[in-house]
């Protein structure tokens, strides 16, 4: 098993030890692990100036010495809105980190959707008003995979788009080498479907898209790797399970040795 999107205590938002999940990692048979903590200079967000990356790396290079033997523990953040905060998003990937997710967390009056959804703002404007975030951010690029994707739904509970759309996305995330992430988190949210579904995953297909990443974008040891069997099911045809070993550089495909 893998989990491509994880958070620690070294996010706002997460009170859990690497330990800890390497600790249930082995337990329940995962492979692959990457603590991707959030990074964010949005300073609406609750998270704004919490990371810490010497802190971060400090303990992540304990973690790998501890456990190498039982776990390949790769090192990551989730960096929201990279085309927003360039300056800041270009030095962090600087930094040695194996495996970069992009995101976009606010849009709309600098809204997170939970907000968006307290004042009854219709689920077209907002997914409109999304996807015009998400394309300016793939079309910066610099990231390895792309979270959670249709992310409204998480909170409206579905989102909208249009085949063009997304093709427009999809192709621009070919066109710079990012991947697709399977997010799973929806599953624990009271949807039956991750993020993406199927149907998006076709076009993504369509559009030349290959490499797929998956997260349970996971915030205590519970949850981790949960759906992916869920996630697996829609992996199939050209599609492949990326584990990426450098950034940029060399990845490999481990899907059938899981």
């Amino acid at each position: 098993m893998i989990d491509l999107h994880v958070h620690t205590h070294h996010s706002c938002d997460s009170k859990t030890t690497m330990e800890e999940y390497c600790q249930k990692g082995i337990e329940i048979g995962v492979k692959y692990i990457c603590f991707t903590d959030h990074v964010d200079f949005n300073k609406a967000d609750d998270g704004y100036g919490y990371y810490d990356a010497d802190k971060y790396f400090s303990e992540l290079n304990r973690v790998k010495e501890k456990y190498e033997n039982h776990l390949h523990i790769l090192s990551g953040i989730e960096f929201a809105e990279p085309h927003i905060y360039k300056k800041e998003f270009d030095a962090f990937r600087r930094r040695p980190y194996d495996f970069i997710l992009g995101s976009v967390h606010y849009w709309i009056d600098n809204m997170f959707p939970g907000e968006m959804l307290k004042r009854n703002l219709p689920i077209a404007i907002v997914s409109e008003k999304y996807w015009e975030e998400v394309y300016k951010a793939v079309s910066y690029g610099g990231f390895d995979s792309m979270a959670h994707i249709d992310f409204p739904k998480r909170y409206y509970k579905k989102c909208t788009w249009s085949e063009a759309q997304m093709k427009d996305i999809f192709s621009m995330m070919v066109k710079n080498n990012i991947a697709l992430e399977i997010n799973t988190s929806s599953l624990r949210k009271g949807l039956t479907e991750c993020m993406p579904d199927k149907k998006l995953l076709e076009i993504y297909k369509d559009a030349g898209g290959v490499m797929i990443t998956q997260g349970a974008d996971t915030h205590s040891a519970e949850e981790l790797a949960a759906g992916y069997k869920d996630a697996r099911s829609l992996i199939s045809g050209k599609l492949k399970s990326t584990i990426f070993i450098e950034r940029q550089a060399k990845y490999e495909d481990e899907w059938n040795a899981l």
